[in-house]
């Protein structure tokens, strides 16, 4: 008597038995592999938009911080006799060298412990608590001041001492003054100054929307030069590309024989910034691309697990007429897996055209690394096995006896 031949299930009958389960209940299939389609479909578009978003970052840096130099003010002080180390002609030697659009000197003017800035001198009133900072009118242009209303002071203003202020926009609403028809004049430790510009925006230095700014002259009348600790400094806008050249040169040019009292600082290397926002925003989406893809993970095993309960009688009869474990597991895993696929090549492609969608409506160019549109899929797909394991395992463990019998 010949001993039966152990039952084989090939690949083809493996792979039409997976599509004939899901074909089964098409709709719960769909949205069992909805999780799956949202995770791969955020991971592509986390990682698309990020090196898209990453690819913009080098116009804007260029645009306003590779383009900023400030120099500190490191020798001057009581130790070498001098209040500031900045020549009295500073904007004039910076503007002079190439490369060079606007240069100004400035510092934190450090009034009494009880002064402020007030709108009117109203004895037992007490001021508002704001920065006063002296700078040359160059300073206003390199910062990229906008106006809401009034002008700028000019050398003029700073050659004679007028005492002029332009106020920041936040510090200008604090103190109640919306116009300049009325000529208002704000009170710094009790000296009265007359506002002749609003500041609305600023490229540069933003803590200038909440200060008081007037001329250096008029500082130096009233409360002196830059204290100790708090060193005169120069702000400087530059052409593109002649930052880095212009922080070198700009120490001798202020003083060629102490450029050591002088730190110029160049913008830091935008590769470098790129990298680093990329990283962060890589992680930071990624972390809820693999929330999406967990969920999905999970919405699959939960329908897998069901549709082995539902099928235990189908089971029974597959293991009574020959199929073995190994089968009935190779079975499910394959329905998973397909689900997993599935939803990781809808997800890719979703994915993919979200961040074409949102490239045209910023005017980018969309950046999707073909590493990252090939390995997605595989994602979904690991995913569903990952999925499929626990109830593929448990279907192998149903015996035929007792399944015939429910």
């Amino acid at each position: 008597m010949t001993a039966p031949r152990p039952s084989r299930m090939s690949p083809r009958d493996l792979l039409t038995e997976a599509l004939a389960g899901l074909l089964q209940r098409p709709a719960r299939s769909a949205l069992t592999s909805l999780g799956t389609v949202l995770g791969v479909g955020a991971f592509v578009a986390v990682l698309g938009l990020t090196s898209t978003a990453s690819s913009q970052i080098d116009a804007r840096f260029n645009a306003l911080t590779a383009t900023e130099v400030i120099v500190k003010d490191t020798g001057g002080g009581p130790d070498d006799g001098l209040a500031s180390a900045f020549p009295e002609d500073a904007d004039a030697r910076a503007a002079a060298l190439g490369g060079v659009r606007h240069a100004g000197v400035y510092w934190q003017v450090r009034m009494g412990p009880e002064a402020g800035v007030t709108g009117a001198p109203l004895p037992g009133v007490d001021g508002e608590r704001a920065e006063v900072v002296a700078a040359t009118p160059g300073v206003l242009h390199a910062a990229g001041v906008r106006l809401t209303e009034g002008r700028l002071y000019d050398s003029f203003h700073e050659e004679t001492g007028q005492a002029v202020a332009v106020l920041g926009s936040g510090l200008a609403a604090r103190l109640g003054i919306t116009t300049l028809e009325t000529r208002p004049t704000v009170f710094l430790d009790g000296r009265p100054f007359t506002v002749i510009g609003i500041a609305g925006e600023v490229d540069r230095k933003a803590d200038l929307l909440l200060s008081v700014v007037i001329p250096r002259s008029a500082a130096r009348q009233h409360w002196g030069g830059p204290q100790s600790g708090d060193g005169a400094e120069m702000l400087v806008a530059t052409e593109l590309g002649a930052a880095r050249q212009v922080a070198e040169l700009l120490p001798l040019a202020l003083d060629a024989a102490h450029p050591d009292r002088f730190e110029a600082v160049p913008p830091p290397d935008p590769r470098t910034l790129r990298s680093s926002v990329g990283s962060d925003l890589e992680q930071l989406f990624l972390l809820l691309a693999g929330v999406c893809l967990v969920i999905g993970t999970v919405g699959i095993a939960n329908t897998t697990l069901v549709a082995v309960l539902e099928r235990t009688a189908e089971i029974g009869l597959r293991r009574a007429l020959g199929a073995r474990g190994r089968h009935v597991t190779l079975q499910f895993l394959a329905e998973s897996g397909a689900l997993g696929a599935l939803g990781g090549l809808v997800g890719t492609s979703l994915g993919t055209i979200g961040v074409v969608a949102v490239s045209a409506a910023r005017d980018w160019t969309p950046v999707v690394h073909p590493v990252t549109v090939a390995t997605a899929p595989l994602a979904g797909l690991a995913a569903g096995l990952i999925a499929g394991l626990y109830p593929a395992w448990r279907a192998s463990r149903i015996q035929p006896a007792e399944a015939l019998r429910r």
